[in-house]
């Protein structure tokens, strides 16, 4: 049997309607609530241009990053066909170093079918775009969850997240990947609107009590 998309979020009623069951499904998240506030929608558009703007951001600052690609988006250098047919000076010159025209041209190399993505299961998504070096899993789990609004994804190898929830849930250290994984599994089917309300608790805590 063909494995189920799950829910899509398409709007800030699907935000909400996922925090009311996480908030009564967890105490600890309906305290979080109360401090954080209606949560974003955060979607975005799906497609190539989404995926190098990830890989433009690896490893520098929200600054670099923007700086950089404002200055291939200027220089027309966002879509596939622009990538392969630049010269490897051409994408220097905007900014990009070695390693991140190689990982460009990869993806533009992958000739991945982003519509077909869109009704892809969860786990087909995560394979198709790890196989294309520079997207890890972190990468390919933010695509799911703000490009294709998968409700029930989840990135527990984000480091915000680790923090805030060692901090709503008491925990005496930050939790490692695999058991904040393992936690996240209580909160399904909407694990992408607990990730964005760990999120708006992450600058909470931040304010509170400082990041360790």
């Amino acid at each position: 049997m063909p494995q189920s998309i799950g829910r899509v979020i398409t709007s800030d009623d699907c935000v909400a309607e996922g925090a009311a069951w996480l908030a009564s499904a967890e105490p600890r998240f309906a305290h979080a609530l109360t401090l954080t506030g209606p949560l974003p929608l955060r979607l975005k558009s799906d497609g190539f241009d989404q995926l190098l703007s990830a890989i433009v951001s690896q490893q520098v600052s929200v600054a670099s990053a923007n700086a950089i690609w404002k200055r291939m988006q200027e220089a027309r250098l966002t879509g596939p066909r622009k990538i392969m047919w630049a010269s490897d000076d051409d994408l220097r010159a905007v900014g990009l170093s070695r390693q991140k025209i190689r990982y460009a041209r990869a993806l533009a190399e992958a000739r991945i079918d982003f519509k077909a993505l869109r009704d892809a299961p969860n786990d087909v998504v995560m394979t198709t775009l790890t196989q294309v070096p520079g997207i890890g899993v972190w990468t390919a789990e933010i695509y799911a969850m703000f490009s294709l609004g998968r409700a029930d994804v989840f990135a527990p190898g984000d480091l915000a997240l680790q923090e805030a929830a060692r901090v709503l849930f008491d925990l005496d250290a930050r939790p490692k990947e695999r058991d904040l994984r393992d936690m996240a599994h209580a909160w399904s089917p909407w694990r992408s609107v607990a990730a964005r309300l760990l999120w708006a608790y992450y600058r909470v805590a931040k304010d509170r009590e400082g990041i360790r």
